[in-house]
């Protein structure tokens, strides 16, 4: 292992640097590995007198010894990244608990502020309501009275205090998010949960009554008898 590669490995802390060294003593194992076929092939020609029998096999040994040591440095290193790569995900998953934790108490202010904006939505309702059928009284009286021009138009007066820009719902919203959305609109829309009217010029649907095509007789319906029977002959005209 060449000195380069034994400082990165000595400096390495995170699974991420740890692959990177691996991969450097990688391609230094298969540089050797090439290397030892090549002294291999020189051992085999100094067998038979091409060479230096004891040279090729003292290369051949220093060889194989520095594959050993790479072989186990990048099985060590494989551990220690296995061991740096377990202790992120547990780092990260302590981490994530403490994100969760704090979205939890800050989605408990969120209920509450819902809670506290029912609660006053609840309150301006009934007070609305009161307002409306004092209203109303008043509209019974001018009629009595005969002077219609002063009537107050809820409906109208409740279409136009309503028709303010609303915001826009989010791309992605649960269903128990979306159904609240949609009730909570509901008191905003004509025809809604506050208007039972239809919208104006909306369209009214007409259901056609189709009748068949029957003669009653006696308490029966039947296509097949005539509309009336004549009269039965007495006993005496009879032929």
């Amino acid at each position: 292992m060449t000195s380069p590669h034994a400082e990165q490995l000595g400096r390495a802390r995170t699974a991420a640097e740890y692959a990177a060294v691996i991969a450097l003593l990688d391609t230094d194992l298969n540089d050797l590995i090439a290397c030892r076929s090549a002294l291999a092939q020189a051992e085999d020609r100094a067998v038979f007198g091409d060479g230096d029998l004891a040279a090729a096999r003292a290369a051949l040994d220093d060889c194989n010894d520095r594959v050993a040591l790479l072989e186990r440095t990048i099985d060590a290193a494989g551990k220690r990244r296995t061991d740096a790569a377990a202790s992120e995900a547990r780092a990260d998953i302590a981490a994530l608990g403490d994100e969760i934790k704090a979205r939890a108490a800050l989605l408990g202010e969120r209920w509450r502020s819902v809670h506290r904006l029912v609660e006053e939505l609840r309150q301006h309702l009934f007070e609305a309501d009161a307002l409306a059928r004092a209203i109303v009284t008043a509209n019974g009286l001018f009629d009595a009275a005969g002077v219609a021009e002063l009537k107050v138009n809820l409906t109208t007066t409740r279409r136009t205090a309503m028709a303010g820009p609303r915001a826009a719902a989010p791309a992605r919203l649960g269903r128990p998010a979306l159904q609240a959305d949609r009730l909570l609109l509901s008191f905003l829309s004509p025809g809604g949960a506050l208007d039972p009217r239809p919208v104006l010029g909306a369209p009214v649907k007409r259901t056609e009554v189709k009748r068949a095509d029957v003669t009653r007789f006696g308490s029966v319906k039947s296509k097949f008898l005539p509309a009336s029977t004549p009269a039965s002959k007495p006993l005496g005209e009879r032929g």
